[in-house]
Formats: C-alpha cells, sequence, structure tokens
C-alpha cells in the first residue's frame, strides 16, 4: 500500500482534486462565518446600538464595559463573531504564508482518495473530482 500511497503523490491530477477539496473547504468555513454574521453578529450590534452610538461620540472603557455588561447576549454574540472570524481568518493566513501542516496535508489527501473510490455517489465528487473532467473536455 506503501507504493501506491507514492505514486498517489506524485499523480498532478489527484494533487489538482486535493486543492480543488481544500478550496471547498475555505469557501464553507466562509459560509458558515457569513452566516453566523447574519444569524449573531448583526442582530448583536443591532441590539447594542444606542450605548455604541454614545461610545462613537464620547469613548472611555468604563463606558464600553458598562456597555457590554449590560447586554451579555449581545456581547456574546458580538464577540463569538469576531472569534470566529478571526480563527478562520488566522487558519487561512498560516496556510497561505507557511503551508498546510503534514497531518491536514494528509487529511485532505485521504479524504480525496476516499471519495474517488466512493466515485459518482459521494455527494462532494462533482466538486471534487468531476469538476476537473469537465475542464478537460473544453
Amino acid at each position: 500500500m506503501a507504493s501506491s500511497d507514492s505514486q498517489i503523490d506524485l499523480d498532478p491530477q489527484f494533487q489538482a482534486q486535493v486543492m480543488r477539496y481544500h478550496r471547498l473547504l475555505v469557501g464553507g468555513r466562509w459560509f458558515v462565518v457569513s452566516l453566523w454574521w447574519l444569524v449573531f453578529g448583526l442582530p448583536s450590534l443591532w441590539a447594542m446600538r444606542s450605548p455604541l452610538l454614545l461610545l462613537l461620540d464620547h469613548f472611555t472603557w468604563s463606558g464600553l464595559y458598562y456597555s457590554l455588561y449590560f447586554h451579555p447576549l449581545a456581547a456574546i454574540g458580538f464577540s463569538s463573531s469576531i472569534g470566529l472570524t478571526t480563527a478562520v481568518l488566522v487558519w487561512q493566513s498560516r496556510n497561505i504564508l507557511v503551508g498546510f501542516p503534514r497531518p491536514y496535508q494528509k487529511g485532505l489527501e485521504r479524504k480525496v482518495f476516499h471519495i474517488r473510490q466512493q466515485g459518482e455517489h459521494h455527494p462532494l465528487w462533482q466538486w471534487v473530482v468531476a469538476g476537473q473532467r469537465k475542464r478537460e473536455w473544453k
């Protein structure tokens, strides 16, 4: 099995499918972040609109503390939105600047190999494997 793994690692078509699967994961994470902002972030900002307007005029740390203290659900919703966005930004920046960690790369390869084995019956086959074949015909 080790020789077949090394042959798959050298296959440029397989590596293109791994990158396509990674881009699909990146898009999925940003979709979750966007949905999170729509469901939690924006309503939280709307609930805190009057203290935020006061803070824009006269910012003090105590004013920020009390605006968050008297709107705890809005503070949690807004903080979690900021945290989720920051986490995805750091994850994506690390992947761009440093590259994929080895365990993450191997996990991507295992998943793409599984998708290829399952064939057209896998729900992601159309985006990961068949997407390349469509481009080859053009």
